[in-house]
């Protein structure tokens, strides 16, 4: 069996996703793993832990956080400068309430990225919105609702790469 079957041109595009909180039933987990696994390009089949393959992800109205039990009450989020007596924690309520549901989002998924150079232009890709409206709507071709659909995102990048030779 070959070995570049799927290192193609269009596998190598870097397509934009949109997920809309407000339609969203999945928790807050479930939702930063997806977003997480597309920053990293893991559905892609030329995926390569080495190597930035992933796409570009646009969240919008991320007020609509959904979690479960009782986190909005008990969740603590710590950070800590390194200098004795620097710990400061915030609830996810206070969060939520001073810097809105984009900065819980965005931590969790930066939360689940590896820990390596590469976390850091991955999160460069995601762009995270409190309201519905953005302005990447024109670059936006394939909606992530359950899975990517890879289908439709092929099709439209042949019709890109077929105009463009034209």
């Amino acid at each position: 069996m070959s070995q570049f079957i799927g290192r193609t041109g269009i596998s190598h595009a870097r397509v934009w996703h949109h997920v809309d909180m407000a339609k969203e039933t999945r928790t807050l987990g479930r939702v930063a793993s997806a977003i997480a696994m597309t920053l990293m390009g893991k559905h892609k089949p030329i995926y390569n832990p080495a190597v930035d393959s992933g796409d570009y992800v646009v969240v919008s109205n991320c007020h609509f956080l959904n979690v479960t039990g009782k986190k909005m009450d008990q969740k603590l989020y710590r950070r800590h400068s390194g200098r004795p007596g620097n710990l400061h924690e915030v609830l996810m309520k206070d969060l939520l309430a001073n810097k809105g549901g984009s900065a819980i989002l965005r931590q969790a998924v930066s939360k689940m990225l590896p820990k390596n150079r590469l976390r850091k232009f991955r999160m460069e890709r995601l762009k995270v919105f409190e309201d519905s409206t953005n302005p990447y709507g024109d670059n936006v071709i394939a909606y992530h609702d359950e899975a990517p659909q890879v289908s439709k995102i092929l099709t439209e990048v042949a019709k890109l790469e077929n105009s463009a030779k034209s």
